[in-house]
């Protein structure tokens, strides 16, 4: 089977009370998750991809813009979302800020979204919500797509053989790094003193490979996020990393 890839992302298409979060699968184009939210939180959009996770398995990869609640301003652009999908082996994506189009395919689909189920927009959540429902069924089961050969999602897609685990891993690192824990608040302690790494980390493990005299990498799992200066006493983040940059396609997916 292909590799697994998801695309998420809340959007205002209303202009009233509620937002839609939408997970679409790159390869099969289908409609994993339509859901009408009101002001969605990070706590309710992590409870939604928990249940789709379970329902579906997990993707290897997460597509997304650069905002909340996935991506932020922050070390390796990192929110708790995208720190939680680090810990379940999803590697997220992040495309060029201001560069939409990168995102192409899920635009479309919230144009094609928007016109049929918010144009005008619903009375009230739960209207809103069954507009949804009705059209994710005819969206994966009813049209056919052209770059499907004329088949439907539903004919193409098939579920994750990774299945959502019922606790978190924690990050195993190599005897050569060292290994550190993030406080409440953000810092790790070091040389006898604290050094903010970032809020989204708190709690997590984080391994530190040594470069030259003063200087560190700092890893979340296999993810680089920055460079430790001993003397500054700082963490400085990676001009360019493989896992945060502009992306025009999804490993794995052929545009």
């Amino acid at each position: 089977m292909p590799v697994v890839q998801s695309l998420a992302e809340p959007r205002s298409v209303f202009g009233r009370d509620s937002d839609p979060l939408t997970v679409n699968d790159v390869f099969s184009r289908a409609s994993l998750e339509c859901r009408a939210m009101v002001a969605p939180k990070l706590e309710d959009v992590r409870y939604r991809l928990e249940e789709t996770f379970w329902e579906l398995g997990l993707p290897r990869f997460m597509l997304s813009d650069n905002g909340p609640p996935f991506g932020s301003c922050g070390l390796g652009g990192l929110t708790r979302l995208s720190v939680w999908l680090l810990r379940l082996g999803i590697q997220p994506i992040f495309i060029e800020p201001g560069h939409p189009e990168q995102n192409g395919r899920h635009e479309r689909f919230h144009e094609t979204l928007k016109a049929e189920t918010a144009t005008p927009p619903r009375a009230s959540v739960r209207a809103q919500q069954a507009a949804f429902n009705r059209f994710k069924t005819c969206y994966n089961e009813e049209r056919p797509h052209e770059a499907l050969n004329m088949r439907t999602p539903a004919e193409c897609y098939t579920p994750s053989e990774r299945s959502m685990p019922i606790a978190l891993p924690e990050y195993e690192y190599a005897d050569s790094l060292e290994v550190r824990r993030i406080r409440t608040d953000g810092s790790m302690k070091w040389g006898g003193e604290y050094i903010f790494v970032g809020g989204a980390m708190a709690g997590e493990l984080i391994g530190l490979e040594p470069i030259d005299e003063g200087h560190w990498h700092l890893y979340l799992g296999a993810m680089r996020l920055g460079v430790l200066h001993e003397r500054a006493r700082t963490v400085m983040p990676l001009a360019v990393d493989g896992y945060k940059r502009a992306v025009t396609h999804v490993p794995g997916h052929a545009n």
